[in-house]
C-alpha cells in the first residue's frame, strides 16, 4: 500500500512538472511575409548598418559644409625668458659721445612676457567648399539609395526563405501521412501474417517502405529545421523563437504570378539603377569641383589681443598694464602652378563621368537581361507546376482506388505500396516545381523593383 502510495506521489510530481514545462514553453508567433518584413527591416544587422551608413555620411556632410562657417579660435601664452634673446645695435646711434661702430647687445624682452588673443576667420569664397555645399543632398540620397539596395536584398532574402519554408512544412505533412498509413497497413500485414495469411515476403516489403518513409521523414524534418532558422537569420531574429508561418496558401498565388509576368520594366522603381544615376551626379560634383579649384579663393580675418612683459612674475596680474591690438584683414589665395596636379585631377573627374554614363546603360541591359531570364524561367516553372499538379491528382486517384481495393480484399498490399510510392515521387516534383516557381518570382520582382 505504501509503495502505490508513493508510486502515486511520483507520477503526479512527473505530471505536474510536465504541464509547468509545458506552459513555460513561449507561444509561437503568428508571421505574414510581410510580417517577416517589417521585422526583418527593423531587425536585420546589414540594415542597421546601412542605417548608420547614412548618419555616418549625414556627419561627413556637416563636416564640409563646417568650412563655409566661422572659425573662431582662443589663445594665451606666458613665456618665461631664462636667457632672453638680445639685438645688437651701434650705441653711436643712440649715445653720439659712444665711438661710431660701438656694438652693444640689449635683452630682446623682458624676462616675462604674456599674450592672450581670440581670433576669427570666415571663408568668403572657395570653390570646393561651394561644390560641396550644393552636392550635400545629393550625397544623402546616394548613402539613402545604398540602403534601399540592402533593404531590397533582405526583402528578396526573406520571401525566399519563408516560401521555402512553407514547401519543407508541406512536405513533411504529407511524408508524414503517408508513413501513419504504410505502418498500419505493416500493422495489418503483420497480424495477418501471424494467422497465416500472409507472407513474410509481404511484411518486409512493406518494412522497407516504412523504414525510407522514415528516412525521408526526417531528412525532411532536418531541412524544415534548417529552413525556419534561415528565415529568422535573415529576419534577424532569434533562431530559438517559436514561430508560425500564416501565408501558406501558395496556389491561390496562381494570379498574381501571371500578372507579374506581365509587368513592364521601369528602372526607376530599380534601386541599383537609382544608386548609379546618383553616382553620375556626383561624379558631375566632382568635376566642377576641379575645374573650380583654378579660381582664387578668398577668406577674411579679424584678430583682437592683448599683451604685456614684466621683469617678474607678479605684474603680469596688473591687466590695466596690458596694451590691446587688433587685426583685420582679407586673404586672397591665387593658384598659379601646382605641377599639373589640378589638370590631372580634371581629367580624372572626366574620365569618371564617362564611366558613371557607362555603368547607367549597363544597369539598363543588366535589368532587361534579369527581368527576361526571369519571365522564362517563371514561365517555364508554372507549366511545370501545372503538368506536376495533374501527375500528383493522377496518382492520389490511384493510390486511393489502390487503398479501396486492398480494404475490399480485391487488391494485394504491393499495388498499395507502388502507388503510394508513385504519389510521393509526384509530390516531390510538384513542391521541387512549386520552389522554381518561388525562385523565379522572387528573381523577377528584385529584376523589376517590385519586392516592397
Amino acid at each position: 500500500m505504501r509503495r502505490s502510495y508513493t508510486h502515486f506521489i511520483v507520477i503526479a510530481l512527473f505530471v505536474i512538472g510536465a504541464v509547468s514545462r509545458g506552459l513555460a514553453q513561449e507561444v509561437p508567433t503568428p508571421l505574414s511575409m510581410q510580417a517577416c518584413m517589417d521585422y526583418a527591416l527593423k531587425h536585420n544587422y546589414n540594415i542597421k548598418n546601412s542605417q548608420l551608413d547614412v548618419l555616418i555620411q549625414q556627419a561627413q556632410v556637416k563636416q564640409t559644409l563646417s568650412a563655409s562657417m566661422p572659425h573662431i579660435n582662443g589663445k594665451a601664452d606666458l613665456t618665461y625668458f631664462d636667457v632672453p634673446q638680445r639685438s645688437f645695435i651701434d650705441a653711436h646711434e643712440l649715445d653720439p659721445i659712444a665711438p661710431p661702430g660701438t656694438i652693444e647687445a640689449f635683452p630682446f624682452s623682458l624676462n616675462y612676457a604674456t599674450d592672450a588673443s581670440i581670433t576669427t576667420s570666415q571663408l568668403i569664397f572657395d570653390g570646393g567648399v561651394f561644390i560641396a555645399i550644393k552636392a550635400r543632398n545629393t550625397l544623402m540620397e546616394f548613402a539613402r539609395l545604398n540602403g534601399a539596395v540592402t533593404e531590397e536584398t533582405v526583402r528578396y532574402n526573406v520571401y525566399k526563405s519563408y516560401n521555402s519554408l512553407v514547401i519543407a512544412k508541406r512536405q513533411y505533412d504529407i511524408i508524414g501521412s503517408s508513413l501513419k498509413y504504410a505502418r498500419s497497413i505493416e500493422h495489418d500485414l503483420e497480424v495477418t501474417q501471424q494467422n497465416g495469411m500472409a507472407e513474410k515476403i509481404e511484411v518486409e516489403r512493406t518494412s522497407v517502405q516504412v523504414n525510407n518513409l522514415a528516412s525521408d521523414s526526417i531528412r525532411i524534418g532536418n531541412l524544415l529545421t534548417v529552413s525556419e532558422q534561415m528565415l529568422k537569420y535573415q529576419m534577424g531574429m532569434d533562431i530559438n523563437k517559436p514561430i508560425v508561418l500564416t501565408d501558406i496558401a501558395l496556389e491561390e498565388r496562381k494570379q498574381n504570378t501571371l500578372n507579374l509576368l506581365n509587368e513592364q520594366e521601369q528602372y526607376e522603381r530599380v534601386p541599383e539603377y537609382n544608386v548609379v544615376t546618383t553616382s553620375l551626379k556626383l561624379n558631375e560634383f566632382n568635376l566642377k569641383r576641379y575645374q573650380l579649384q583654378a579660381y582664387p579663393s578668398l577668406s577674411g580675418f579679424w584678430g583682437y589681443g592683448s599683451n604685456y612683459g614684466a621683469e617678474n612674475f607678479s605684474p603680469l596680474l596688473n591687466f590695466d598694464r596690458y596694451w590691446a591690438n587688433s587685426t583685420l584683414g582679407l586673404t586672397l589665395t591665387v593658384p598659379i602652378f601646382n605641377g599639373f596636379m589640378r589638370q590631372n585631377q580634371v581629367a580624372e573627374a572626366r574620365l569618371n563621368v564617362e564611366k558613371s554614363k557607362n555603368n547607367i546603360e549597363f544597369m539598363k541591359q543588366t535589368i532587361d537581361f534579369q527581368a527576361a531570364t526571369a519571365r522564362t524561367t517563371l514561365r517555364n516553372a508554372v507549366l511545370q507546376v501545372q503538368s506536376q499538379r495533374r501527375n500528383m491528382d493522377l496518382a492520389n486517384d490511384v493510390l486511393d482506388l489502390a487503398q479501396r481495393k486492398y480494404k475490399a480484399g480485391v487488391g494485394g498490399n504491393v499495388e498499395v505500396t507502388q502507388a503510394q510510392t508513385d504519389q510521393l515521387r509526384a509530390q516531390t516534383n510538384y513542391f521541387s516545381a512549386m520552389l522554381d516557381v518561388i525562385n523565379a518570382e522572387a528573381d523577377l520582382k528584385k529584376a523589376l523593383g517590385l519586392l516592397k
